[in-house]
């Protein structure tokens, strides 16, 4: 995604003379003018029509018949909480001079006419806590183009999917799997499908932050857009062993401007083949369990197979509900998908029942031997940092009396030499007697001050950032000692696997 931002200094007829300027100057993108179509913001009851944004428009050229008013799902952005800044906005489409599927086609149709590039927000209002919308003293512009749609576009293909930045994968699904792409709507879904979530896993592994499949946080979205593309592939009479060497052709494609996921390539293609595997045990099991419920499903005049069913295939075998809403439709059956959602929301109730009995930071309580151990995950997060490298990353804790356990991002076991260096650093910085003090600040400042926050944890607007001496930045919510020199002398205990692509380290503090 391209964007720019005016912050207070030009506004809409200005934002709209550059995007026009940009679309159309044959010194740029060189759009035919005549092609291009915008809608802007029809107003409602709280807020006027955007005029302003049509007469920018009428006055580079575009005729009233292709300036469309549409309402806030189309024209509309924020606030992003309750209240907050707000605006409407104005999009641009290219017309692909395809048919109009019908005498309402304009652009926000989604029959694939007109494909919106550009999109112009302005941020001129701000929503109170009562619901009204007074003007914003600075008023804000923020743009974003698709690059993959304009790039689509440039070359007058019909879909992201039939260029270079996805073509070779496309063709060699069509290698693999006997289908043709373009053929049919059902297939061509599929192709897509898989092309997407394989390009979309491939850099998620190979960032260098990567993240692995788990059952777990960011580990879970990864893991449902692999076996998302893998069930595409069976739909399309794919078998197993295809992610691991197809990531290849993703690799070829990105690795000039995406260096890291060629030097990462092999263990990107593993981790797929890996999930692939797990994921067709998953099957096979689910599937043969459906097998021995199928006969007394049967019985059921009604052919509908029970919420409670489906959430048991789920919670027990790890079988998606979308493939057991396939096999029923297989069977002539459907799933009733409302009992599905009310046992898999109870099932959240119970789960979220439990963890709110666990403090901040995995602790058991916030006693002084916890708080001690907090502090020490700390440092030991930083110390693995510094050892291992700065893929590592925090994964979970647990913290008791006793003892630490410490879950971090690491592709293999730790050697012997690994954990005892880390668990020297981890007392260096004790014996340092360094100093532990907190600032309140914005997530965005503590970013830039260098404090680490966990990717996908969701923060408040201000977050407590502490610090330890010249060691360690990180953003926490939990206790904290004072200083490093009461925490006594750490001590790693073990080392082991957590879950595919975590360790787990667990720790005591002797002498504390």
């Amino acid at each position: 995604m391209l964007g720019n931002w005016s912050l207070g200094d030009y506004f809409k007829a200005a934002a709209i003379a550059f995007s026009y300027e940009f679309l159309t100057s044959p010194k740029w993108l060189g759009f035919s003018p005549d092609l291009l179509s915008v809608t802007v913001f029809a107003g409602d009851a709280e807020v006027p029509p955007d005029h302003e944004a049509a007469k920018a428009w009428k006055s580079l050229g575009i005729p009233e018949s292709r300036i469309h008013f549409l309402g806030r799902k189309d024209n509309w952005w924020g606030p992003a909480g309750q209240t907050g800044p707000c605006g409407p906005d104005t999009e641009m489409f290219i017309d692909t001079l395809l048919p109009a599927c019908g005498p309402d086609c304009k652009p926000g149709c989604h029959c694939g006419k007109y494909i919106e590039v550009w999109n112009d927000v302005f941020m001129q209002y701000n929503k109170t806590a009562e619901g009204t919308y007074l003007p914003l003293a600075q008023k804000t512009v923020d743009t974003g183009m698709g690059v993959d749609r304009t790039l689509a576009m440039l070359q007058g293909k019909k879909s992201v999917f039939e260029t270079e930045l996805f073509w070779p994968v496309i063709e060699h699904l069509q290698s693999i799997s006997g289908k043709r792409y373009a053929a049919e709507p059902v297939t061509d879904t599929s192709f897509r499908i898989i092309a997407d979530h394989l390009r979309s896993s491939v850099f998620i592994i190979g960032d260098d932050g990567g993240v692995k499949p788990s059952n777990l946080g960011q580990g879970y979205i990864l893991r449902r857009l692999i076996r998302r593309a893998i069930r595409h592939a069976r739909k399309i009479g794919m078998e197993g062993g295809f992610l691991g060497p197809l990531s290849e052709k993703v690799v070829a494609i990105y690795e000039d401007f995406y260096p890291e996921l060629r030097a990462r390539a092999a263990m990107i293609a593993a981790e797929l083949t890996q999930e692939e595997a797990r994921f067709s045990d998953t099957l096979l099991k689910g599937e043969h369990e459906f097998e021995k419920l199928l006969p007394n499903l049967m019985k059921n005049p009604q052919k509908i197979i029970p919420g409670r069913v489906a959430f048991r295939l789920y919670d027990t075998y790890g079988f998606p509900i979308e493939i057991t809403e396939e096999l029923a439709r297989e069977h002539g059956m459907a799933v009733d998908r409302k009992g599905f959602e009310e046992a898999f929301g109870k099932h959240q109730e119970l789960s979220k029942a439990g963890a709110e009995k666990i403090f901040k930071g995995g602790l058991a309580d916030h006693s002084e031997m916890t708080t001690k151990l907090h502090t020490a995950t700390h440092l030991l997060h930083q110390a693995l940092r510094t050892v291992l490298g700065p893929h590592v990353a925090q994964k979970g804790s647990n913290i008791t009396v006793e003892r630490l356990r410490f879950d971090f991002a690491h592709p293999t076991p730790m050697t012997e030499e690994e954990v005892r260096k880390s668990e020297a650093i981890v007392n260096e910085q004790i014996g340092r007697d360094l100093p532990v003090s907190m600032d309140i600040m914005t997530l965005e400042q503590a970013r830039a001050a260098g404090a680490i926050a966990l990717f996908g944890e969701k923060y408040e607007e201000k977050v407590k950032v502490y610090t330890i001496g010249d060691f360690s930045k990180e953003v926490c919510g939990g206790p904290h000692v004072e200083r490093t020199g009461v925490l006594g002398k750490f001590v790693i205990q073990k080392e082991q696997s957590s879950s595919a692509g975590v360790r787990r380290i667990r720790a005591v503090l002797e002498n504390a």
